[in-house]
């Protein structure tokens, strides 16, 4: 197993915010996502769209809640800990996406989990060229875990515009 996933789930969620993946499942969707071979160490936490909010504006300074934060660990060489680093999801946006976007909230939770995944791995979607290359491993890796593409419905709104 390429990364051991240390999940948390805040005391603060909201009732509507209960319907989440058990750990065993967000570890199968980070261990397909994890491009190492190195045994690394993530942590997981889903958090409530208020400690979301505060998390999104003090790091991107973005003052709303957001469906997942990456904070890839640095470490430096001479340290010999294989920490990849931490993610932040959002249960509240995350189940909303779901629903808004005509998915099953699981397919939508192993999506941010792969995105958050890659993200700290270096990933990126800043310009056109990485998120093709970000969008083509999530389709592949997510299509391994037995989920369509997340991103189709996009692409037929976009081709029908």
């Amino acid at each position: 197993m390429p990364v051991s996933i240390e999940m948390s789930v805040s005391e603060n969620l909201d009732s509507e915010e209960q319907d989440l993946p058990d750990a065993a499942l967000v570890q199968q969707w980070a261990e397909k996502a994890c491009l190492s071979d190195d045994q690394l160490v993530t942590s997981v936490q889903i958090v409530s769209s208020d400690e979301m909010r505060e998390l999104n504006n003090t790091w991107r300074g973005r003052n709303r809640p957001t469906n997942v934060l990456s904070f890839p660990m640095q470490l430096p060489d001479e340290v010999d800990l294989k920490i990849l680093g931490d993610l932040a999801l959002c249960a509240a946006v995350i189940n909303s996406e779901a629903r808004q976007q005509h998915k099953s909230a699981q397919a939508h939770w192993a999506h941010m989990v792969v995105h958050g995944m890659l993200h700290l791995q270096g990933y990126d979607h800043i310009d056109e060229a990485q998120a093709d290359d970000m969008e083509a491993l999530e389709i592949s890796i997510l299509n391994q875990l037995g989920f369509d593409n997340p991103y189709l419905e996009n692409a037929l709104q976009q081709t029908a515009e």
